[in-house]
């Protein structure tokens, strides 16, 4: 059994659906799950040693939405090496614009940076191809609880 934060980017509520979805899939494989709608930097470090599960929607030009850019920006600039971290990414996006999941794929990027360990692959969803996400993200998360 994991602890697991669920930390949400949204702006119209598909990425805490998502995140909602996956908090139940994960608790019935009896891991410690809480969802974190406007996440906190004092939040993310609760977890520091445990694991984290990103799941965010990605705004204008790959921008993170506004309830995870604070969380985002604190993590890059206060936190450097975080190697003791696990962690796994689920970005929500549209493949029909240029900067397809940018949020998400920026904040995997800079977690490896930091030395944190992701579990699995980053799971990108493209709206255009799965207009309802949980159908995609559901298995993955499935999968990726296993493997905590």
């Amino acid at each position: 059994m994991a602890k697991i934060g669920i930390f949400t980017g949204t702006v119209y509520g598909n990425a805490l659906l998502v995140a909602e979805e996956a908090q139940t899939v994960l608790e019935e494989q009896d891991h410690d799950v809480k969802v974190f709608e406007d996440p906190s930097m004092a939040d993310w470090q609760a977890y520091s040693q445990d694991v984290v599960l990103i799941v965010t929607s990605t705004t204008g030009q790959g921008d993170f939405p506004d309830n995870i850019a604070r969380l985002y920006v604190a993590v890059r600039d206060q936190l450097g090496y975080q190697p003791e971290l696990r962690y796994g990414v689920i970005g929500l996006g549209d493949s029909s614009y240029d900067n397809f999941c940018g949020a998400a794929k920026t904040f995997d990027a800079t977690l490896q940076e930091q030395s944190a360990q992701r579990i699995g692959e980053v799971l990108l969803v493209d709206a255009t191809e799965d207009p309802e996400p949980e159908s995609v993200t559901s298995p993955w998360v499935e999968s990726w609880g296993k493997l905590l």
